[in-house]
């Protein structure tokens, strides 16, 4: 099923998304996942160009700002086109709550994404590259925390991002009961075990653990996967070259998503859009009453959402 509202879409986008389900020819379609698959922009990237989701509120709410869902027969899950970055990063809840309360959440998540991405990262660029830059008394204590561990510090950080990795694989394999214990307690066994070992010191425990924390704090999940990847990326590239790769990783990454399209929508909007109307719903979530028109750049029909 594909659900739009006729006086409010774009019929460019309608167009498109029955021209893309069009040329699908396969033998069975089992999830939604198959769909997004096969109408995604560009098929090479980390993100997803589709947003999956399986709250009727979201779906509404996207219907009204002019925005399509396709619904698949026994999946759970519901696509929306065009999707966009920022709207990936939204949740619903900012909405229901008043308007402070919201943009205190977002603010935190983005610092958190900034976290998740950024500091395992920089703690081996600093640390092999670039020690001249911490404080001199936290140098003294990450030396003497790091005395005896026989790996550098770019080896200590992809032992425990893989160990990370494979704890969080295994609890949403597992069911909820036995997976928030096996969570709960694999964590803390592996992160002693590794530090009496001495295989890592006590602040990569604290680095990855923070890393951990502020990832779940993004309410996708497919930009979830696409940022535990890059943070791998960043963490070698900061290896052979400490902060300088780190900025060049961001600076890649930065012009890919200015380049990404969803749907002819550029991904990163309403960041990149002249319209200044639009950032009443970005970082900082204004009041409800100053949502008077529809985003400008889904150029929809209707452009009054109240009066």
């Amino acid at each position: 099923v594909v659900m739009y509202i006729e006086d409010i879409a774009q019929d460019s986008i309608v167009k498109e998304v029955f021209n893309r389900l069009d040329k699908i020819d396969i033998d069975a379609i089992l999830d939604s996942g198959y769909i997004e698959q096969f109408i995604e922009d560009d098929k090479w990237s980390l993100f997803p160009q589709c947003q999956s989701t399986e709250r009727p509120d979201v779906v509404a709410a996207a219907l009204y700002e002019g925005r399509i869902a396709i619904i698949v027969d026994n999946s759970p899950f519901v696509l929306i086109v065009p999707a966009t970055l920022p709207n990936l990063f939204q949740s619903p809840d900012d909405y229901y709550q008043r308007w402070m309360y919201g943009t205190v959440l977002r603010i935190i998540r983005v610092f958190s994404v900034i976290i998740s991405l950024v500091l395992p990262a920089l703690y081996v660029a600093v640390t092999s590259f670039n020690p001249q830059i911490i404080p001199t008394k936290m140098a003294y204590f990450i030396a003497s925390s790091r005395e005896g561990v026989p790996f550098p510090a770019f080896l200590e950080a992809i032992i425990m991002e893989f160990s990370m990795a494979f704890l969080t694989e295994a609890i949403v394999r597992l069911p909820k009961p036995i997976g928030s214990t096996i969570g709960i307690v694999g964590g803390l066994i592996i992160g002693q075990a590794a530090v009496s070992a001495g295989i890592v010191s006590p602040t990569m425990i604290i680095i990855v653990s923070l890393t951990t924390i502020t990832t779940f704090t993004i309410p996708n999940y497919d930009v979830n996967s696409a940022f535990r990847i890059i943070r791998f990326i960043l963490i070698i590239a900061s290896a052979i070259i400490g902060l300088y790769g780190i900025m060049i990783g961001m600076i890649i990454l930065l012009i890919h998503l200015i380049k990404l399209k969803s749907f002819g929508k550029p991904y990163l909007s309403p960041l990149v859009n002249p319209n200044i109307r639009d950032f009443k719903d970005m970082f900082i979530r204004f009041p409800l009453k100053y949502f008077k028109k529809r985003p400008e750049y889904m150029k929809t029909k209707d452009k009054i959402r109240q009066k």
